[in-house]
């Protein structure tokens, strides 16, 4: 951030620690969300039992990246944190690309949750139809957004606490009784089963759903101007937050197996989620029963609100964040990068808003659906956008450290590399089975082949390397760039 820049265009600072910043990305995960929705289709789609292990495989790749991430925000404090860093390790161009890129995986996901949120209250609630639960949702959330980022934190953290609670009881509950087999480490973790069916079959299709269900963890250097000590808060909520989403993932996965019984999770998921998988959330709702009690499952299945509400909260947050550092960085409209009094990105809040309510609408009056079209479309989006701007990061990490030093052999190249490897490997999976993620194939029949898409699937899973040509492009001819090579390169 430029040293000239006022007051009103400086984020409000030293009001979150490691805790609060922790709060918001675990948020932003969805754990419960994860639980009922990608991991019972991880299982019967992917490979079985070791989707247990798959998760954890993913969140070994994602904590080799956050070695030269964490490294980087010594010399990086910037809300737009990803921007940022590909800017001081790639140069300007690259930046602005990777910050429009970021902007289509932060935006859709936002959007894929308000579909999530209306259809899952339609359902529960009745009443309403999706579209005015997601309205309902829309304002409560910009009201907590333009506050100070601390209201906020706390919000998503008594949400969370209670979120993560009714996950780690039904998971001790089933590890205590130990399921119809018993406890299965091998069928879960070990890697033959893991790797089981290829990149191009049960295996890859499994790492492409664990990928997106980690969707969130990289925001916590968005939040570096606003923490009390971005040095040592950022590096240490990264690591918090990647460890406690991949412990999650794994143990509560791995009960699930267990619940069921490793030999037989397939037809035991399909049992109870439907031939078609319909309701996914029926697996671990039904776990929940069988092994705590009835009334645990009635709890979830409001505490899946509340963790897709606190997901609004955390990717507003996130997405403001961006519009605000590219408005103070002379990208988009200087009006974007002004905060209010309270501190918050007024600007960026109000036109990630706007974009939310438009498309809503939108939706609504195609008599789309919020679940079956907004939440798959926008999803898929959104895992697309966020590995390619981290495959950025990576090489932008290697590239910084080598210029300016700072960071040691393993921190600043075997690590970055080690994760460019892995998440280049996620990238391909996500993309060529990007008709599965987000029910985009030309036929029934197809959904499982790879890269078989519906023109309107090709134009979704492209957006993010359009967004980034466009923010290149964009960086390249803009005329108001002084402010930008300052908060970028300076």
């Amino acid at each position: 951030m430029s040293t000239t820049a006022s007051s009103d265009t400086s984020l409000k600072k030293g009001r979150l620690g490691v805790l609060g910043i922790v709060f918001f990305v675990v948020a932003a995960s969805a754990p419960l969300v994860g639980m009922t929705g990608a991991v019972p289709v991880a299982i019967v789609a992917g490979n079985g039992a070791a989707a247990a292990g798959t998760y954890v495989l993913v969140g070994l790749i994602l904590l080799l990246f956050s070695v030269g991430y964490a490294r980087m925000s010594h010399s990086v404090t910037n809300a737009g944190a990803f921007f940022a860093y590909v800017g001081k390790g790639l140069g300007k161009t690259a930046g602005v690309g990777s910050a429009f890129a970021s902007l289509v995986g932060y935006v859709t996901i936002q959007l894929a949750i308000y579909g999530f949120f209306g259809g899952l209250l339609a359902l529960q609630a009745g009443i309403l139809p999706w579209w005015a639960w997601s309205i309902l949702g829309w304002i409560v959330v910009t009201g907590l957004s333009l506050l100070s980022v601390d209201v906020g934190a706390k919000v998503l953290g008594t949400l969370m606490v209670l979120e993560l609670l009714s996950l780690i009881i039904t998971a001790a509950a089933i590890f205590i009784k130990g399921g119809p087999e018993g406890i299965d480490f091998a069928a879960s973790f070990s890697p033959a089963n893991i790797f089981a069916g290829g990149f191009s079959g049960g295996a890859g299709i499994a790492i492409a759903f664990a990928f997106a269900s980690f969707i969130g963890f990289e925001a916590t250097a968005i939040y570096g101007e606003e923490s009390k000590d971005p040095k040592r808060t950022v590096p240490r909520a990264t690591y918090w937050a990647i460890g406690i989403i991949t412990a999650l993932f794994g143990f509560v996965s791995f009960a699930m197996v267990t619940g069921l019984g490793a030999s037989k999770v397939i037809d035991g998921v399909v049992a109870a989620a439907g031939d078609n998988l319909e309701n996914p959330a029926a697996v671990l709702f039904n776990l929940a029963g069988s092994y705590v009690g009835a009334w645990l499952p009635e709890i979830m299945g409001w505490l899946v609100v509340s963790s897709l509400f606190a997901g609004l909260l955390a990717f507003q947050n996130a997405a403001s964040r961006y519009f605000f550092a590219l408005g103070r960085g002379g990208v988009l409209p200087a009006s974007l990068g002004k905060t209010n009094k309270a501190g918050a990105p007024q600007n960026g809040v109000v036109l990630t808003s706007a974009i939310a309510l438009i498309v809503i609408v939108l939706f609504a009056l195609l008599g789309l659906d919020g679940i079956g079209n907004l939440f798959f479309w926008m999803s898929a989006v959104t895992a697309v956008a966020i590995i390619f701007v981290e495959i950025l990061v990576s090489l932008a990490i290697v590239a910084f450290f080598r210029k300016n030093g700072g960071a040691n052999l393993w921190q600043g190249t075997i690590s970055p590399i080690l994760a460019l490897v892995g998440l280049v490997i996620g990238e391909y999976l996500l993309m060529s089975r990007f008709n599965l993620l987000g029910g985009l194939a030309p036929s029934p029949e197809e959904s499982g082949t790879a890269w078989a898409l519906t023109p309107l699937g090709w134009v979704l899973v492209l957006s993010p390397f359009i967004a980034a040509v466009i923010g290149a492009i964009v960086a390249t001819t803009s005329k108001s760039n002084k402010a930008l090579t300052e908060d970028i390169l300076s």
